[in-house]
């Protein structure tokens, strides 16, 4: 299966296939609103008002999997990151995207690019301090380790690049510009 073979559900019902996507590059984030990682709404925006005509799309998932950081409903959610960051970019149905019940589009992309570390940093220690606590073995499989994690998929539909949420989101967009 490719990642052309994978849809989400939009907040009202609508199934968004990742075929509309074809030829685009994309970025698959799960998210939060009450997290620090948060601020990233606003980086995440202004990459896709920057790259979007030029072929660029999100697909936004957000997940209470983790410190139950999306409480809220899908409207409640979407209320908050209009109002708050002003995004732009289309959201999905709140869903996990670890376990049993994890939407298979995040078991590909784990299956695609698997965790390779949060990196160097007082954000990227913390992290790792953090999951020790949880999941003493978390460094050697795949699953999302907290809220926003992004994957980049190219135009031909592979995954490139997964990004842990302390990654710079100038390395993001360098990702991106560089696909685009």
């Amino acid at each position: 299966m490719s990642f052309y073979d994978y849809s989400v559900t939009a907040p009202k019902g609508d199934v968004i296939s990742m075929k509309d996507f074809a030829g685009k590059v994309v970025m698959v984030v799960n998210t939060a609103t009450g997290c620090g990682f948060t601020p990233q709404y606003e980086d995440i925006e202004s990459i896709y008002e920057k790259y979007h005509d030029q072929g660029f799309e999100v697909v936004d998932v957000p997940c209470n999997q983790f410190a139950g950081q999306t409480p809220g409903t899908d409207e409640e959610i979407h209320e908050f990151c209009t109002l708050r960051y002003n995004t732009k970019f289309p959201q999905m149905k709140k869903s996990d995207v670890n376990g049993e019940n994890a939407l298979p589009l995040f078991t590909y992309l784990k299956s695609q690019k698997g965790f390779e570390g949060f990196g160097h940093g007082p954000k990227a220690l913390a992290m790792s301090a953090m999951l020790k606590k949880l999941d003493k073995n978390y460094k050697t499989n795949p699953d999302i380790k907290w809220n926003f994690t992004k994957f980049v998929i190219d135009r031909e539909g592979n995954v490139v690049a997964r990004f842990e949420p302390t990654a710079k989101m100038k390395d993001v967009e360098a990702c991106i510009a560089g696909l685009i």
